[in-house]
């Protein structure tokens, strides 16, 4: 364990600290295959250096979420994509042994290889939901099946049920590796809310939410390494995972590809959105 330092919310680090939390939050600072704008390995400390200037209280949900106890672990460092994936895989195999419901910040999006593995082992009847501008679904790419634009695939090694939502950039050989039904592209879902019942419908009881933060609309969210034009709104996003979060079980999520650009509001966005679906996850 670290030893007494700060770390999301500006918590203490420590042993007693850990024992005592419900909440594991697990920076993850890779960023070795992405494939624009690099700088998503900076993405999880500035969420944690945003993080404290969150307020505690909920307005939503009416409660304080960091009641529950929040530890942030010693970050995830590895030089390659084989052995980040197998660091993670185990640090969260660990975490959810004690009980821990882990929150993983990236880093390019490929960290979340690792804890998904780790959760498709520890919870039956699993499903994956998936926000993001890219479908991720490439077999390989630059030579790489664990480069960035390849995690949707990897995942469904260990996962079948994924559901897509907010994409709106994709390449003509993912195509045959994607569920059109449960593909909930930007296109067709910006105008409208009657989409997120079915989509949550379509999740089983378990649910990992990945959500690559260019889910967003680049007006709030420059901040990330392939940004794409019509993006989703915050109350958008966040409508949806309450949503989801009150009709399903969410057992783990992470929140990848903040690449900090220096303007503070982006960093903010993450820490909040964090924040907020913890609040829900707990609360509704």
């Amino acid at each position: 364990m670290q030893k007494h330092t700060r770390g999301f919310f500006g918590l203490p680090c420590g042993q007693k600290d850990y024992k005592q939390a419900s909440i594991v939050i697990l920076p993850i600072p890779f960023d070795k295959t992405s494939t624009w704008g690099k700088g998503a390995d900076k993405g999880p400390q500035a969420i944690i250096d945003a993080s404290p200037y969150l307020e505690s209280y909920d307005i939503e949900t009416g409660n304080e979420v960091i009641e529950k106890g929040i530890y942030t672990a010693k970050a995830i460092k590895a030089g390659t994509s084989a052995a980040m994936i197998k660091q993670a895989e185990s640090a969260v195999s660990g975490y959810l042994k004690d009980g821990k419901f882990v929150v993983v910040l990236g880093g390019e999006h490929s960290v979340s290889g690792g804890p998904i593995k780790a959760y498709s082992a520890h919870y039956k009847n699993l499903s994956i939901l998936h926000l993001d501008a890219h479908a991720d679904s490439r077999d390989t790419y630059e030579g790489s099946r664990y480069n960035h634009a390849c995690i949707i695939a990897r995942a469904r090694e260990h996962v079948k049920n994924v559901v897509s939502v907010g994409i709106r950039s994709m390449d003509a050989s993912e195509a045959p590796n994607v569920d059109p039904e449960r593909m909930f592209y930007a296109h067709g879902i910006h105008d409208s809310e009657k989409w997120m019942t079915k989509a949550a419908s379509m999740l089983t009881g378990n649910v990992y939410v990945t959500i690559d933060v260019d889910v967003f609309d680049t007006g709030i969210m420059p901040s990330t390494g392939t940004p794409e034009p019509g993006g989703l709104g915050w109350y958008q996003v966040i409508k949806f995972l309450k949503v989801v979060a009150k009709s399903k079980r969410i057992v783990g999520f992470d929140v990848v590809e903040l690449c900090p650009s220096g303007s503070r509001a982006p960093d903010f966005l993450a820490a909040k959105l964090i924040y907020t679906l913890l609040s829900y996850i707990f609360y509704l």
